[in-house]
């Protein structure tokens, strides 16, 4: 009953764009709304270099439907998502604030979730005694995935042969993605702000589009629009590398760890047009993607 309610939920709001939001932005200093759960400190393994965990972000990190998959706080959060896997492979206590539809300001405020429940700001996990925090957030802002998914499959459906998303959003964005940078350089500053102590490492988002060629039973795109896809899926990688450089973090470049596992790829790692609710939603990571993420971070963190 619930796979089936969040199911029909997700195609009422497309690629989980944005929800309602506070208007605060990202590297605000106030204290921000709502409190999170104390992590059991109990549950820490001693031996770890990361005791404390948080992982902050949206459904590319909550990982919604990727089993097993949490559907009562409208977060769609998976206990098989990257922070978790990461969680469990260094022996760290884990508190994930990873919400579907989160977008930067999610950080500092209130988060009203696709079911009409209020999720309070992700920034309150954090503290001084935080050891590490894992962040991938940016894809909802100015509607970024929906203009790759729903907009493009709905003006493709109009004009098959065309070029209807690439004119209804030129010049858009790029300047929405100059704008989406900036909102998650200052959302890392104010990471580090609130946890001085911990290593901090922004999460990039996966190759969605193939570069050549396409699917259209899994990814209904009108020909003449996957150049502008295409530029969209690697826009929104730069944007956040450029972010990380910006505010002195690392940066886990999730694109190329999945460059060949595009939607249409032999062995794909990014699920097509149809919510597959024991795998991945729609045009989100399957499991593989979220094991390729967890094991390309915890080498980093492993390395020095």
């Amino acid at each position: 009953m619930i796979l089936r309610r969040l199911a029909t939920a997700v195609l009422l709001i497309g690629a989980l764009g944005a929800c309602g939001e506070s208007g605060a932005e990202p590297g605000a200093s106030e204290t921000p709304t709502g409190s999170a759960t104390t992590p059991d400190s109990s549950e820490a393994q001693p031996e770890s270099d990361y005791p404390a965990y948080v992982a902050l972000g949206d459904s590319y990190t909550s990982a919604p439907f990727v089993p097993e998959t949490d559907g009562q706080d409208g977060c769609l959060r998976s206990s098989g998502n990257y922070p978790s896997l990461v969680a469990a492979e260094l022996g760290s206590d884990l508190e994930d604030v990873s919400c579907a539809g989160a977008q930067t300001v999610s950080l500092v405020g209130v988060q009203q979730t696709f079911d009409g429940s209020s999720r309070p700001a992700q920034f309150d996990a954090l503290s001084e005694d935080t050891d590490l925090v894992t962040i991938g957030i940016g894809g909802n802002d100015f509607g970024l995935f929906s203009k790759l998914t729903a907009g493009c499959v709905g003006a493709a459906a109009q004009e098959p042969e065309g070029t209807p998303c690439t004119d209804a959003a030129t010049g858009s964005v790029t300047r929405d993605l100059e704008e989406m940078k900036g909102r998650v350089t200052a959302a890392l500053q104010g990471v580090v702000d609130r946890a001085p102590q911990a290593r901090v490492l922004l999460v990039g988002y996966p190759q969605i589009v193939p570069e050549t060629g396409s699917c259209p039973d899994l990814l209904p795109i009108a020909e003449g629009d996957l150049p502008f896809a295409r530029s969209v899926n690697r826009g929104l990688s730069d944007a956040l590398e450029n972010a990380a450089k910006a505010a002195d973090v690392e940066y886990v470049d999730a694109f190329a760890l999945t460059r060949g596992h595009d939607i249409c790829a032999d062995d794909p790692w990014i699920n097509g047009q149809q919510n597959d609710p024991e795998r991945a939603l729609a045009y989100h990571p399957f499991a593989a993607e979220q094991q390729a993420v967890a094991d390309e971070i915890a080498r980093l963190l492993q390395r020095s």
